[in-house]
């Protein structure tokens, strides 16, 4: 367990707000956003189901003032891969977005890998707390 940084909660809460709204807008919304963007229905959905959860989960670490490091690390290295997931996404070909979804899936990648080293810096700085 460790003192969580006041730094690290506001980086967690920031993510957990970003992480909130695309959450709401992709999953009741999701039809109108496939349409704007040219990308599957089902996936923008699907993702949004997948946000509510880690927004919770997210949203409850940045309440804490005490946290389990493993987890903080779980949610730096998962923003991690939701970076280098989203670019090898459009790499890959799998999706044809326009170019406004092309703009989003990268503008949120770049927010996302933002997030991590917030949340890496923030981790850094919070102290470790001694267990009995």
């Amino acid at each position: 367990m460790i003192d969580a940084s006041s730094f690290l909660r506001r980086a967690l809460l920031a993510d957990a707000i970003f992480s909130g709204l695309a959450a709401l807008g992709f999953t009741f919304g999701a039809s109108a956003f496939a349409a704007l963007f040219n990308l599957p229905e089902a996936l923008l959905r699907e993702t949004g189901l997948f946000l509510i959860a880690y927004t919770a989960l997210v949203g409850w670490l940045a309440s804490r003032t005490t946290v389990a490091k493993p987890l903080i690390l779980l949610v730096v290295t998962g923003n991690a891969a939701w970076t280098v997931g989203s670019i090898a996404l459009l790499l890959s070909g799998a999706v044809s977005p326009n170019l406004a979804g092309e703009l989003m899936v990268v503008a949120q990648a770049i927010a996302t890998g933002v997030f991590a080293e917030l949340q890496f810096m923030g981790l850094r700085k919070s102290a470790g707390v001694a267990t009995a």
